[in-house]
């Protein structure tokens, strides 16, 4: 299994979060949300077989971490995973856009330099910004993005798969008409799964690490597919998107 977006940190128990994915033997990018945070998961995910982590500075955490940009750019040749980085134009974060917008671009810019990084991006309302900032800063063959929990247009998803990115998908996306149709229309060669735990619910309870299970079989329903057929197609484009070649 394939859970490329999840905060294992803000579990309970970081140490158990990851032996959890382990055990299930599902391949977890554990995404951070300050770069303060990223050296604590490096350490106790260092024996993990199945876990990766990546260095991350949120677009709604930039107004109060925005000293630790320096320390994101100093810590990014350690990691070839970056993420929760991106954009949020929501009502609540829209006043500290221009700071996420010089924060983006600072961390698309180093991304570019160090070559080959993989990031998990953020884009809530601000899906042809994202992408006009990507497409300016970080051309293919300089690094490689894949869009988190994508809740953009049919429009922004064609130029998105133009421009090589992937989609990470999880249960919360099948919960509107508007989503299902969504995730019909996006390649099946760049869908990843992901769980964005603990901020997906299930049942009023925060989904598990890597439980990525139920967002495999609701991707096959709707993409009429088999659901071991589903898994190991996602396990295939996770190989593609890894790869150095």
């Amino acid at each position: 299994m394939v859970d490329f977006h999840c905060h294992l940190d803000l579990y309970p128990d970081l140490a158990d979060a990851i032996g959890t994915c382990d055990d299930a033997r599902t391949a977890t990018l554990a995404v951070t949300t300050t770069p303060k945070a990223f050296r604590r998961n490096v350490q106790l995910a260092s024996k993990s077989e199945f876990v990766r982590v990546g260095l991350g500075l949120h677009p709604q955490l930039v107004h109060e971490r925005w000293n630790e940009l320096p320390l994101f750019e100093a810590l990014l040749p350690e990691t070839r995973y970056v993420g929760e980085v991106g954009l949020d134009a929501g009502p609540q974060h829209y006043r500290t856009f221009e700071r996420q917008t010089e924060a983006f671009r600072r961390i698309l810019i180093a991304c570019a330099s160090h070559r080959d990084k993989i990031l998990s991006v953020h884009s809530v309302r601000t899906a042809s910004k994202v992408l006009d900032h990507v497409e300016e800063l970080l051309p293919r063959g300089s690094g490689k993005v894949v869009l988190h929990w994508f809740s953009g247009s049919a429009a922004e998803a064609s130029r998105a798969a133009s421009l090589g990115c992937y989609f990470s998908i999880n249960q919360a996306m099948f919960k509107s008409d508007r989503g299902v149709s969504l995730v019909k229309k996006l390649p099946p060669d760049r869908l990843l799964t992901e769980t964005d735990g603990p901020f997906v619910e299930i049942e009023g309870h925060p989904i598990g690490p890597g439980d990525v299970l139920e967002v495999v079989r609701l991707l096959a329903s709707t993409l009429g597919n088999e659901v071991d057929d589903m898994r190991r197609t996602v396990v295939k484009n996770l190989a593609a998107l890894v790869s150095r070649t």
